[in-house]
């Protein structure tokens, strides 16, 4: 499986801001970090705060921060909010579903127990738990260096 761009930066925003948390930061600041696109980050940004993961504060001095403490943001809960939908086969799509053989497959119980899986063993982690012991490497991001 694979996840979209707006996961991808989606976590890589937080992460940023966990390792440099309690300081705000911009879009700008992060964009660059990552030689990601500014306008993108714009709208995921907005989208992170809507959500509850992000505190968003404009005017002089404003900029980004996490709304609560890295160890209880989870990883499986951003993707969650994130992800458009996490549907492995067009059977999950009640809606849209085409297939013939639907009704006699297994394969969608297969599916559906190894997404539970991989949720299981996203929902253990934190974004603390991705930034302990890297703070440094983040430092390194802000200031343009590799």
């Amino acid at each position: 499986m694979r996840l979209t761009v707006q996961s991808d930066y989606a976590l890589r925003t937080l992460m940023y801001l966990a390792a440099t948390a309690p300081r705000r930061a911009t879009i700008r600041e992060i964009a660059a970090a990552y030689g990601i696109s500014r306008a993108h980050l714009m709208v995921l940004v907005h989208r992170l705060g809507e959500s509850g993961f992000l505190l968003n504060e404009r005017g002089r001095g404003g900029g980004i921060r996490l709304a609560r403490p890295a160890a209880r943001i989870g990883v499986g809960e951003v993707l969650r909010a994130v992800e458009p939908a996490f549907e492995p086969a067009e059977c999950f799509d009640a809606r849209h579903n085409q297939c013939r053989i639907t009704p006699r497959c297994r394969l969608k119980r297969v599916f559906a127990e190894a997404l539970n899986a991989w949720f299981a063993v996203l929902d253990g982690y934190t974004l603390a738990d991705l930034v302990r012991r890297r703070r440094t490497e983040f430092v390194k991001l802000r200031e343009g260096g590799r």
